[in-house]
């Protein structure tokens, strides 16, 4: 059964490719969704897919890519999105 969540990452998380890392991360569990920065310094994004994609995912985003420093991970569940085919980075 697929779930969604929303998730905003707090941190020094924008210029060290954390969007394409969260697209990697998203792809191997096979989740849809999206991500992209924000104006204030942060990650926000949406993935949708099963509970232990989702899972595996918000742990990923907790650790971040190497040179990422992840403060706290916000989340909230949202409504799936039906006939979304892809994750996507978006600007």
């Amino acid at each position: 059964m697929s779930q969604r969540i929303s998730f905003l990452v707090h941190g020094d998380v924008q210029g060290v490719s954390f969007r394409y890392f969260t697209q990697k991360k998203a792809q191997e569990y096979n989740l849809t969704g999206w991500v992209r920065n924000t104006p204030n310094s942060k990650v926000e994004g949406e993935a949708q897919g099963d509970k232990e994609g989702i899972q595996n995912l918000l742990k990923d985003l907790d650790n971040g890519p190497r040179m990422a420093h992840v403060v706290k991970v916000e989340k909230e569940d949202k409504d799936v999105v039906e006939g979304e085919k892809a994750f996507e980075v978006r600007r």
